[in-house]
C-alpha cells in the first residue's frame, strides 16, 4: 500500500479503501494532532490575556465585568482541558486499533461523522438512542 505515515496533501478518507486502514488512521491522526495544538496554542493566549487583565479596576462596574469576563475564560479553558482529554483519548485508540468503532455496538462510525467530530465514540444511530434516552430522563 505504500509507506505508513505518508499521505498526500488533499487525501480524504473515503468508502471506496478498508475501513481504517493505515492511510486512514494516518490522516485522522494528523487531524486529531492538528486539533489539539491549536486548541494548546488558543489557551496559551487565553492564559496571557487573563494574566494581563489582573489589573486593579477602581470602577465597580469595570471591576464586574472583568470578572464576569474571567469567569467565561476559565469556563472555555476547562472546556477545552476535557476536549484535549477527549482528543488524547482518540489518540490512544488509533494506537489500540479501536479507533473508528462505536463502543456501543461495535459498527463502525461514518467516515463523514469521523470527518466532522474525530473524538466521535458512538454511531450516529447510537448516539441518537443515547440522546433520546437523556430526554427521556430529563423530562421524568
Amino acid at each position: 500500500m505504500g509507506i505508513v505515515g505518508v499521505i498526500e496533501d488533499g487525501y480524504r478518507p473515503t468508502d471506496d479503501e478498508p475501513f481504517m486502514s493505515e492511510r486512514q488512521k494516518e490522516y485522522f491522526r494528523r487531524k486529531l494532532i492538528a486539533w489539539r495544538e491549536s486548541i494548546l496554542a488558543e489557551s496559551k493566549e487565553t492564559l496571557a490575556a487573563l494574566q494581563n487583565e489582573s489589573e486593579n479596576h477602581p470602577d465597580i462596574a469595570d471591576r464586574a465585568s472583568s470578572e464576569t469576563d474571567r469567569a467565561i475564560e476559565l469556563r472555555a479553558r476547562d472546556r477545552q482541558r476535557k476536549l484535549i482529554a477527549k482528543i488524547e483519548a482518540a489518540l490512544t485508540r488509533i494506537d489500540d486499533g479501536s479507533y473508528g468503532f462505536c463502543i456501543e455496538t461495535g459498527d463502525p462510525i461514518s467516515l463523514r461523522r469521523l470527518d466532522a467530530r474525530p473524538i466521535a465514540t458512538l454511531s450516529v444511530e447510537a448516539q441518537e438512542r443515547h440522546e433520546r434516552r437523556e430526554r427521556i430522563y430529563r423530562e421524568e
